[in-house]
């Protein structure tokens, strides 16, 4: 099975089943020298992880990461930096059931009718809880940025849940609000009213879809290639990679459809000083003047803030009892999902919608040679640890 790895120079590669032993992930291409905060990668995949309120599943992983090679007295050392998680609660027997009788619009009948053969535990490959090993990635991709010369700050929060929408939010509500309460939607009485919507569909038995809205700021000008290797291109795939995921925007994004090229076209001018600090742009650049285009023209960045929309299908694991088919017996039956499953994907969804954003940016800026691929702050061959005190171009 390949499609396991993500990115060109930041690269990651997983492995795990949802009730496997164990989750894991390889991150290649970290540069040397770069501090590596394990506690902060582990307060990412708590906000990703199952049981953190009462509209996520009751599944009870503490998702406890540990980072077993590529770091040095705390600092990365360029070679791959491998992560476990391990697998503590899962329940595999009540998925017997479907082993020949797949449940509906899972991946239950399509793994089996390409391999012959599935984990059928939990979804096995084919489940989001392999979405954890993303998180952890990108909560390192962070920590490069961060450790860059490049101010690069991203956040994402739940914009919709079926019919209640939030209301356009800035970035600044964007980083103040998306945390405070379940449902991680920056517009509190929009949240609120989410939160009903959401435990409304879980009293029923039933699950409902909704949406993201990302933004991306400090990214510079001129990362991506045209064509395949475009940043949307490249973003896109990393979003439709998230499981459920049915639709990716950006800028107007399908709104673009009712607008004329004389309206959605944004006249260029020069950077005063004053007017575009949202911009990665030095005074008297030519910048456009306005950002229906998302902070992309021609598949590459133009440093303006990168922005978009995910939408996510409801849950398919719902307790309604549905039809199946019984390839082995050939019958149809009615059958009834038993488990502990999300009511509702975005919430649990924003941190790895982010940490995808993190692994795209951070493989192109490493790509463009915005960032030192060997070493963080440029320098190799000047160590930071007292182990090993001494440069190999010493005389």
């Amino acid at each position: 099975m390949n499609g396991n790895r993500f990115g060109r120079l930041f690269q990651l590669t997983t492995y795990g089943e949802s009730h496997g032993d164990a989750m894991g992930v390889t991150v290649s291409g970290v540069p040397a020298g770069v501090e590596l905060d394990e506690e902060a990668i582990q307060a990412q995949l708590d906000r990703r992880k199952p049981g953190q309120s009462m509209i996520t599943t009751s599944r009870g992983e503490p998702d406890e990461v540990v980072v077993n090679s590529g770091v040095q007295d705390g600092y990365t050392t360029g070679t791959p930096i491998g992560m476990v998680i391990q697998n503590k609660d899962a329940r595999s027997g009540k998925y017997e059931p479907y082993v020949t009788a797949p449940r509906p619009s899972h991946g239950d009948y399509t793994y089996s009718a390409k391999f012959g053969t599935r984990n059928w535990g939990g979804g096995g490959r084919s489940s989001a809880r392999e979405t954890v090993n993303w998180v952890a990635a990108g909560a390192v991709a962070e920590q490069v940025l961060d450790a860059s010369d490049h101010d690069v700050e991203i956040k994402a929060h739940v914009n919709r849940i079926g019919d209640v929408e939030a209301d356009p939010v800035s970035f600044d509500q964007l980083l103040a609000n998306s945390e405070e309460n379940d449902v991680r939607c920056a517009d509190p009485d929009a949240a609120a009213e989410m939160q009903e919507l959401i435990e409304e569909y879980q009293e029923k038995g039933d699950s409902i879809g909704g949406s993201i809205y990302f933004e991306c700021r400090g990214v510079p000008r001129g990362l991506g290639a045209p064509r395949f290797d475009g940043f949307p291109s490249r973003l896109g795939q990393a979003m439709f990679s998230i499981p459920a995921t049915t639709g990716v925007e950006f800028g107007l994004g399908k709104e673009a459809v009712d607008v004329t090229g004389s309206e959605r076209n944004e006249d260029w001018t020069f950077d005063d000083g004053e007017s575009f600090d949202h911009v990665e742009s030095d005074e008297g650049d030519p910048v456009p003047e306005g950002n229906d285009h998302g902070g992309l023209q021609g598949g590459i960045t133009t440093g303006e803030p990168i922005y978009g929309e995910a939408t996510w299908h409801a849950p398919t694991s719902i307790p309604k009892k549905q039809r199946s088919a019984d390839w082995e017996t050939g019958e149809e039956k009615e059958i009834q999902v038993v488990g502990r499953h999300d009511p509702v994907l975005p919430p649990r969804a924003v941190p790895v919608v982010e940490a995808m954003l993190y692994c795209t940016v951070l493989d192109f800026m490493l790509l463009a040679g915005r960032i030192n691929p060997d070493r963080v702050d440029g320098n190799p061959g000047q160590y930071d640890t007292d182990y090993h005190p001494s440069s190999p171009e010493n005389e």
